[in-house]
Parts: structure tokens; sequence; C-alpha cells
């Protein structure tokens, strides 16, 4: 299973929510880049970058960080937050992004994120799962959309998506444990999908517990800035 950092941008600057909520952000480090080079040290090689500026304003703000992040290190990027056209996805590509995360996209404009998936492929497309209640949520979480989360895994498994990561928004940043049975279940019904947990990782035991139940990835961000998991047992974990 993959383990895969996570660094969330606001004002240049590496945060995290709670419940994605931005009144309760909490800023960790002034500067992301010298925390993605702490990963690469420690022998992680993917990063999931959020552009949280991004997903607020509708279009990517910080990719002077993206930028900067893939020159100076090797890590392979994942990036979300503000992508919303074909231009967003090109210059995002342009600025070192291995992968590119849809979420707010793949419910609002069902034909763009499909284009997407038909030029780059389900190797460079991940859908982004984000929910709350079984709704999916758009706009940097602010907003439900109508679209029910199996819905909408169903639509894109039938489409051909690949790489799906589901974030369970009421675990975000709480450090209560990731969901373990909403994960379950959709490995039940889609048991061909790369499926990454994002959301609550407390420490080692739930990344372990993951991997059991045939997780592709996890996503841990909060527990690595509160000290619950090291990134040295998060290399040898990934070894």
């Amino acid at each position: 299973m993959e383990i895969i950092p996570a660094i969330d941008i606001i004002n240049g600057q590496c945060v995290r929510l709670e419940k994605g909520d931005y009144a309760r952000k909490k800023l960790y480090h002034e500067d992301p880049i010298a925390v993605a080079k702490s990963f690469e040290e420690a022998g992680i090689k993917r990063l999931h970058l959020v552009d949280l500026d991004g997903a607020k304003a509708k279009n990517v703000v910080n990719l002077s960080i993206l930028k900067e992040i893939t020159e100076q290190t090797s890590l392979q990027v994942d990036f979300g937050g503000g992508v919303k056209t074909r231009a967003d996805l090109i210059k995002v590509f342009n600025h070192g992004a291995a992968k590119i995360t849809g979420g707010s996209i793949a419910a609002n404009d069902q034909s763009e994120f499909l284009s997407w998936l038909s030029e780059f492929g389900p190797d460079q497309i991940i859908l982004g799962a984000d929910t709350l209640n079984d709704q999916i949520m758009v706009s940097g979480w602010q907003k439900a959309s109508a679209i029910g989360l199996e819905e909408f895994l169903d639509f894109y498994v039938g489409k051909g998506i690949k790489y799906v990561i589901c974030t369970d928004i009421s675990k975000d940043g709480m450090m209560l444990g990731p969901s373990f049975d909403l994960y379950k279940k959709i490995l039940k019904r889609h048991p061909s999908i790369h499926l990454i947990a994002s959301g609550g990782v407390t420490g080692i035991l739930d990344l372990e517990k993951l991997r059991d139940m045939g997780m592709h990835g996890a996503i841990t961000g909060k527990a690595i800035y509160e000290g619950k998991v090291t990134l040295d047992q998060l290399a040898l974990f990934s070894c």
C-alpha cells in the first residue's frame, strides 16, 4: 500500500483544516517546500498537494509552490484544488504534477472531466470522491452537490476511472480513525479500483488495517504534523 503524505496550502503555508472548515485552520509550517524535502529525505515517493486557496477560489492559485516542489524534489505529486478547465490542467502538468485529482469538476461538469480522462488516461487523472453524509461535496467542501457517493462512483467506474481518493470529510483532520466501514463497502462494490483512503489516520495501526483491507493507498497529514506517526515509520511501512 502506498503511503502518501499531504500538504495543504493556504496563503503559501502548510496548514490542516478540521472537517474541511476554513475557520478551523491550524498552521504547521510556513515553508511547504521544506516539508516536501523532509518527506523525500525520509524515503517517501509520493505527495498529495492540495491548493485550498484554489479550491475555494475555483481557480488554481498555488502553481509556484507546485513548481518549486517538483523542481527541488523527486516526489511524484498529485495535485488538486481549483482545476476547472483543460487550460488549468495543462498548467498544472507543465508545473510538474504527475497526476491531477478532480473532485468538484467531476461532480459539476461530467463532460469536461471525462474529456480529461479520455485525453490523459486513467493513470494521470484521479477521481476525488469527497463525501459527507454520503453526498459528494464540492467547492473546497463548502457545498453539497445533489449527487450521492454511490451514484458518483458507479458512473465513473463505468467510464474507466482507475484511481479514487475517497475522503470522509467528517473524519478529516479529526484524528478519530479512518472510515473503515465506508472503504469496505466501496471495495466490495468496486473491487477493481485503486482506492486511496484520506482522512482520520491516527497512526501506524490505522495504516496497517487499511493495508490489510486491500486499500491501494492512504493519505495522511495531521498524524505526521502532530507526531503521531513518524516519517521513519512511514518510510519503513512503504518498503
